[in-house]
């Protein structure tokens, strides 16, 4: 398989052009330019031009913003197939947040003008495209939501409970995985210092929720964690 067509079967699985035929995939592929970012590079910065979107090819991507104080807040993660910084290319604004490369990533980077020629020539990528920014603004107001509304604890412990949900194994001692970050970029994720994360997960496990070995969780008991995650009074 050529690189060109590799390109195009990335293309193919992302949402925004899973409609084109193999003809117009072909086409977009050769526009599409793959570039490689080291872990923690940054791709783009908050404020920056908008110069056109990117497709994760492989490795994972963190869109997060960062405040005068230099706290980071993670939005959102983004793996293979997944399109991002689509609204700028649309709006003609800068970017409105920053991009980094989680691990080592390869991205297909796609012009504003090819990408826009795309639109006029193809409505439903439009419309997909409005499906994809809905998306990512009914996350938005999930964050301020949890952010205005729920303690740390409370955010830990829903984020855990999806973490165990998604990723967990069955054990005889409960369901179990791996915490694959360290609790500085925990606390970027909901919205925290890393001070309170390490303290949270350790009320956690006095009150019997969770157990920690290193990396690994094991919650023994998933629908208690998950009432703590609800519990708001």
């Amino acid at each position: 398989m050529n690189n060109q067509t590799t390109r195009a079967e990335t293309l193919r699985k992302t949402p925004l052009f899973s409609d084109l035929d193999d003809k117009e995939l072909a086409r977009l592929a050769e526009c599409a330019v793959p570039r490689r970012f080291a872990e923690n590079q940054i791709i783009f910065a908050e404020g920056e031009p908008c110069s056109g979107l990117y497709v994760v090819e492989s490795g994972s991507v963190k869109i997060f913003k960062t405040s005068i104080h230099g706290r980071e807040h993670v939005l959102s993660v983004e793996g293979p197939a997944s399109s991002i910084a689509e609204l700028p290319v649309f709006d003609g604004g800068n970017y409105p947040a920053s991009a980094a490369a989680v691990k080592e990533a390869v991205l297909l980077f796609i012009g504003k003008k090819e990408f826009r020629t795309l639109c006029m020539e193809h409505p439903e990528a439009a419309l997909k495209l409005l499906r994809v920014v809905g998306r990512r603004l009914r996350l938005l107001v999930e964050i301020i939501e949890n952010l205005s509304f729920t303690t740390v604890r409370h955010r830990l412990a829903a984020h855990l409970v999806r973490l165990a949900r998604h990723e967990g194994k069955k054990t005889d001692r409960g369901v179990e995985f791996t915490l694959g970050t360290t609790n500085q970029q925990l606390a970027a994720q909901i919205g925290t210092v890393r001070e309170l994360v390490s303290r949270n997960l350790s009320r956690l496990q006095a009150q019997g929720l969770i157990e920690l070995d290193g990396k690994t969780v094991v919650v023994s008991d998933l629908d208690a964690l998950q009432a703590e995650a609800a519990d708001t009074e």
